[in-house]
């Protein structure tokens, strides 16, 4: 992977110390998915799954980060100049790493996924391979549910600017004319391919000897073009997607009304300027020409694809009673303790608890939030929600305790990228059922994930927290691996009060002395900690952290963990995602190492281990160590303070540092271990770990 700055054995402070670039790191970690999707460890149709995630990634990576790169080229000479970097040679490494790791994505899917589900039985098929009776089959069923969808744009017979939908899958065709037709060019059309409105991109053949037959919508076209288009001697078609700039550029601009701009974003989402062009590479040229012509797009939004596009469209792969290949099903399990507690709020007066998703239910977060919800002595709810499931029963519980005459406090997040939509539906919803919706904070992302209940007992009030670092979100929850804390601790409680006082009337006013608070005192806090273990280490004593999360990008951070790994700090990092910081260089970060995670479930609770000189120091947080979340989100990192909890977390810490299986180095290697009998799978040996808990 391509470095900023070059590395230098001889640096010894970190003024001019390497970066990795923030695209091409994450383009790497985008590569650790294809990885699962070429493992033959992985279940066949668990690969299928990980190509659909390689391909919606990289779609929205287009759609953001590629789309604002492509805005920042086009500005003018002495304006990019401002820039610390010309994004125009960056631009071009990351199309040419896509190319690489698009040409490989397809070398897995032709020579070695294809083949593998026909051992299965398990046929896609294209119009070429059907047998006589398939293509009638295919022909029938086209002729009935799909023409009928089809509005086919010939250019000739329609001379207007032709519109391509962002994500959508067009088929270009060529039309070849029969040698009596009065005119012998050839002509041109386009087809949208109604994946919405048919319901589906796959079409299950009846199945014969055994062997199951799928088609693409995309080739039940193509069997039944002739029938589209009668009268031509040949008819052919190339499939052709175009990304949308999806950036909304309000990151920094939330003047006026937040609200309306974000709807009128979604608005342009769907007309944004393009930032790439996905074509079959067997696709005439002149044909190609045409829908340049005809869209006003340039070569320079072209990129080669395949013959297929929207690969993401195989989250929708049809389901087979073949146990074999999918994942084991692990049932999310119950809390040794929480489980048998009748009452939520009751259990969490006696002690706390720790829950890690999605080895462990879900239902404690729901319970919590319902249970305060019609119990008559909780009089407030303060929630912040940042993605939340389409039909939430955390949103739910919120409308029906602000039904009740609760006073109920949401702040809805409505700059989370793709989730605004939904966001502003429950928003509306729970402000009509009387609760106080805050749209947003000036100038920051809310992207804590915290509640507070308050209760009258005994004529005091009592909180009751909630502390996590996933989501409200009861669909997420069983694919993200988080972290989430039930207490009533003061300590906590009280500052977390704070945080919604913040929140609510805007008063930057506040300290904190449990709570890690962006933007109040998080870089700070965690400047403090590092600077704490680098004096150790220069006193001669054991010095030591370990970080796991999903992204390390601020240079401030990086620079600091350099001057920590040359004070002979010892640095352990499990970092999902990007990553800029280099280990291993000699006289700089020598003693650091990087690892990353990826395994059937998104690996996304961040926990910071620091060694105190003997008396670990452990924060769970929502915030990942780059910019945008030390300097302009609302973010909290929270002390576990119990020291059975921070047992239990450090152990499943400790299984995830030895994962010998899916870890990978910093240069995508798989982290091999010492000991080449002990397989250590952490996601799978944690399960186990706590199965046995539960049983117990």
């Amino acid at each position: 992977m391509a470095a900023i700055d070059n590395p230098d054995s001889s640096l010894t402070t970190t003024s001019q110390a390497p970066l990795l670039s923030r695209e091409l790191s994450w383009l790497a970690f985008n590569y650790r998915v294809l990885q699962e999707a070429k493992d033959p460890r992985v279940p066949l149709l668990e690969r299928l799954n990980f190509m659909a995630i390689f391909s919606s990634n990289l779609d929205e990576y287009f759609k953001v980060r590629v789309a604002t790169m492509r805005r920042l080229v086009k500005l003018k000479k002495k304006t990019r100049e401002k820039l610390e970097e010309d994004p125009s040679a960056e631009l071009e490494e990351i199309l040419q790493e896509v190319s690489r790791q698009q040409k490989e994505f397809g070398q897995i899917f032709r020579n070695e996924l294809l083949p593998e589900l026909r051992k299965e039985h398990i046929c896609l098929i294209d119009e070429t391979e059907c047998t006589d009776s398939q293509r009638e089959m295919a022909l029938d069923y086209f002729r009935k549910s799909v023409k009928p969808l089809l509005v086919p744009i010939i250019f000739s017979a329609n001379p207007s600017p032709l519109f391509l939908k962002d994500q959508t899958v067009y088929l270009m065709v060529r039309l070849t004319p029969n040698p009596d037709q009065e005119s012998t060019q050839e002509q041109y059309a386009i087809v949208e391919i109604p994946t919405q409105k048919h319901g589906s991109r796959f079409v299950q053949l009846p199945a014969e000897g055994g062997k199951h037959y799928v088609m693409m919508l995309d080739d039940v076209i193509r069997v039944g073009l002739q029938d589209l288009f009668p009268g031509f001697a040949q008819v052919e078609a190339f499939a052709v997607k175009l990304s949308r700039d999806a950036e909304l550029d309000i990151e920094e601009e939330v003047s006026g009304n937040l609200m309306a701009k974000i709807k009128k974003s979604l608005k342009k989402r769907e007309t944004g300027h393009p930032s790439r062009l996905l074509y079959d590479p067997q696709t005439p040229e002149p044909l190609l020409n045409a829908l340049l012509d005809r869209t006003g797009l340039s070569s320079e939004e072209l990129v080669v694809g395949s013959r297929y596009h929207n690969f993401r469209d195989f989250f929708g792969f049809p389901k087979f009673t073949m146990a074999p290949l999918y994942y084991e099903e692990q049932p999310p399990l119950p809390h040794p303790e929480l489980e048998g507690e009748p009452s939520i709020l009751e259990a969490m007066k006696k002690k706390e608890y720790l829950v890690h998703y999605p080895y462990q239910k879900f239902d404690y977060a729901l319970r919590f939030f319902e249970e305060a919800a019609d119990d008559p002595q909780v009089t407030n709810i303060s929630i912040t929600l940042y993605r939340v499931a389409e039909k939430s029963k955390i949103a739910k519980a919120l409308i029906r305790a602000a039904e009740h005459g609760k006073l109920v406090t949401v702040v809805v997040e409505l700059k989370a990228r793709f989730d605004e939509e939904s966001n502003i539906f429950w928003g509306n919803k729970m402000e009509k059922a009387g609760a106080n919706v805050i749209y947003g904070v000036p100038d920051l992302k809310v992207h804590s994930k915290i509640g507070l209940v308050t209760r009258q007992e005994d004529g005091q009030a009592m909180h009751y927290a909630y502390l996590s670092t996933g989501n409200y979100n009861e669909k997420t929850s069983r694919t993200y691996t988080d972290h989430a804390l039930f207490t009533t601790d003061e300590r906590l409680t009280s500052e977390l009060a704070k945080v919604f006082n913040f929140l609510v009337d805007g008063n930057k006013n506040q300290t904190f002395e449990h709570l890690l608070v962006s933007p109040f005192n998080l870089r700070e806090g965690f400047t403090e900690l590092i600077q704490n273990e680098m004096r150790l280490a220069r006193e001669g004593k054991p010095a030591y952290m370990i970080v796991k999360i999903n992204a390390l990008q601020d240079s401030r951070m990086v620079h600091q963990l350099y001057e920590a790994s040359q004070a002979g700090v010892k640095i352990e990092l499990l970092v999902r995602g990007i990553c800029t910081l280099i280990p291993g260089v000699p006289g700089l970060s020598e003693n650091i190492i990087v690892r990353s995670i990826v395994d059937r479930y998104l690996e996304h609770g961040r926990v910071y281990v620091f060694g105190n000189g003997g008396e670990e120091k452990i924060f769970v947080a929502s915030a990942d160590w780059m910019n945008r979340n030390l300097s302009r989100r609302v973010e909290v990192a929270f002390p576990i303070y119990n020291p059975d909890l921070r047992k239990e977390l450090r152990h499943l810490l400790n299984i995830q540092r030895q994962d010998n299986q899916k870890a990978r180095t910093a240069d995508n290697q798989y982290w091999i271990s010492n000991d080449p009998t002990a397989s250590i799978r952490a996601q799978y040996d944690i399960y186990n770990l706590l199965k046995k808990k539960a049983n117990r």
